[in-house]
């Protein structure tokens, strides 16, 4: 199974359905299943954002305790959608849909990016230990 390494809030929300893109500088090829990685180092700053905490709080979270270096959840890669607008509040992707707000604040929608699209995000019962790496990445024994 291919795996995705995220930093920390972002991973967990993303993990947990608060935003259903990802996004990133880079498009792939690739579509089917595909695991969410947390890498060893969250980012501070970022849990310290009053509504990333409102957010992460909603699930029982803080910006402390985020999982770190696992692998916590699984999901299908179903779109890889360039980003060809964008200002300040919102940014438009290339199939015309429109994204703001909440969606908009978890993400990195310069023109130019991606936003990779999933469905049937699932968190697992048990937690991977894994060591992370750039780009997609295969975890051997990893089932869908």
């Amino acid at each position: 199974m291919k795996i995705l390494s995220m930093i920390q809030p972002w991973a967990s929300l993303f993990v947990l359905g608060e935003s259903k893109y990802e996004t990133r500088t880079w498009r792939t090829n690739y579509r089917g299943p595909l695991a969410i990685h947390t890498s060893k180092k969250p980012d501070k700053a970022a849990c310290r954002y009053p509504r990333v905490q409102e957010l992460l709080q909603k699930h029982g979270y803080s910006g402390e305790d985020l999982p770190t270096g696992v692998i916590i959840g699984v999901c299908e890669l179903k779109n890889c959608i360039r980003v060809v607008e964008s200002n300040e509040t919102w940014a438009v992707l290339e199939d015309g849909r429109v994204v703001s707000g909440i969606e908009f604040l978890l993400g990195d929608y310069r023109v130019g990016g991606y936003a990779w699209e999933v469905e049937g995000m699932r968190t697992l019962k048990e937690f991977i230990p894994a060591k992370g790496q750039l780009g997609l990445w295969e975890y051997p024994g990893m089932d869908h």
